[in-house]
């Protein structure tokens, strides 16, 4: 499904008071209670830990938490299960959608779920998946327990190849709706599709659910940054990405945490604040900072580099985007990134440092193929284990550095 450097970052005067502050004031978590006032440990004095909660899933593929503190794990097939804390895992789906889902091939299904910021009142889930009978990726809403009143939103070719769907969607601190879709499969680019204003594949896009624009059920954004440009898909909010399977919307500053599928060379992590929209992440052209195609970089083109990447020796293979940590179990952890390597199952640590740039650690591993990482709706951790099928239960451990260790300054 799916050489770490410093990476400076450039902040407008205004925003980088307003950037500074988030560091400065007291942690409040996403649940409305102040965190502990505390500083954040170093990186390489965290690991993380983990406990299965449930299993038996079949595939799971993506998770999602609800205000009412379940979580939601979509199933690769097209079923949606809920889990509680107190009660456990639901025998009994509460959304089945296979009858439109093309399941086939490995990464082809059911691949993206979000509840609608008033999900409490109208019970709507938003879904992403590859639809039959020809392999279009499809961005949807659906009452929950009412497969039958599936309204498709929008939807991009993709018949030629299984792979590269992408399929993450959330909905941003500004009220709207994010899908990451691949860049159309196979290997290499074969389409061009990442530098192809002209096509959703490798992009995410930002689009309005909450009107309707002419014909179409929704609303393309009026500040969207290829609005105005000729030939371009104006629905397009970032491009230049290969296979964005896992992305996530930091609820404190809502700035964009991708994690991209690399074609063999290094995994990458992106962080990408509101005000980048339009940015260009470089495929293929680049596959994370190293020149990948020379014949898809354009002359004077400016592309933003990956704040983190990760070759693939030591068994890695494809990383598994995951979160910014906003609870308040561990406060030490507070601002945190972490993502985990499909293959290895290491995970990684991310952190912005006060002069822009980033320092990581690896902290420890998650159980077999994590295939989502997710927070429930006090912002604590969960994981999916894709094949065995289980939810697990995540959290951070203090530990004593190792002697002469510390966190690189990427």
């Amino acid at each position: 499904m799916l050489r770490r450097r410093s990476r400076p970052v450039t902040f407008p005067a205004g925003l980088l008071v307003l950037a500074l502050s988030a560091f400065l004031l007291p942690a409040v978590s996403v649940n409305g209670s102040a965190a502990a006032d505390t500083r954040a440990a170093p990186l390489t004095e965290l690991t993380v830990a983990s406990e299965q909660v449930a299993s038996g899933l079949r595939r799971p593929i993506a998770i999602t938490g609800l205000p009412d503190g379940r979580m939601l794990i979509a199933e690769k097939q097209g079923t949606v299960r809920a889990y509680h804390p107190d009660t456990g895992l639901a025998a009994a789906p509460v959304l089945d959608l296979t009858s439109r889902i093309d399941a086939s091939d490995n990464e082809r299904g059911l691949l993206g779920i979000t509840p609608a910021p008033n999900f409490a009142r109208t019970g709507i889930l938003y879904v992403a998946y590859t639809s039959l009978p020809a392999g279009e990726l499809t961005l949807a809403r659906v009452p929950i327990g009412a497969p039958d009143r599936v309204q498709v939103l929008l939807t991009q070719e993709h018949a030629e190849y299984g792979n590269h769907n992408g399929g993450q969607v959330a909905f941003g601190r500004d009220g709207y709706l994010y899908w990451s879709l691949g860049d159309g499969g196979g290997a290499y680019d074969p389409f061009k599709s990442g530098q192809d204003l002209g096509t959703l594949l490798g992009k995410i896009v930002r689009i309005d659910v909450n009107r309707a624009c002419g014909p179409k059920p929704y609303c393309v954004p009026t500040n969207n940054p290829f609005v105005r440009v000729s030939g371009a898909r104006p629905e397009i909010w970032l491009y230049g990405l290969r296979n964005a399977w896992r992305f996530s919307v930091d609820p404190v500053d809502g700035s964009l945490w991708i994690g991209d599928v690399g074609q063999g060379l290094v995994e990458e992590v992106n962080h990408i604040r509101p005000w980048q929209g339009g940015a260009n992440l470089g495929w293929s052209c680049k596959e994370g900072t190293p020149v990948f195609d020379p014949q898809q970089c354009k002359p004077g083109g400016r592309y933003t580099d990956p704040v983190f990447e990760y070759d693939h020796y030591n068994d890695n293979c494809s990383v598994t985007g995951g979160v910014v940590y906003r609870g308040s179990r561990t406060p030490e952890a507070w601002g945190t990134y972490v993502a985990a390597d499909y293959c290895s199952t290491r995970v990684y640590a991310v952190r912005p440092k006060f002069d822009g740039t980033y320092e990581s650690a690896a902290i420890g591993h998650l159980p077999t193929q994590p295939s989502a990482i997710a927070t429930d709706a006090k912002g604590e951790l969960y994981s999916l284990s894709d094949l065995p099928g289980g939810l697990n239960r995540v959290r951070f451990e203090r530990v004593q550095p190792a002697v002469g260790g510390g966190a690189a300054n990427r």
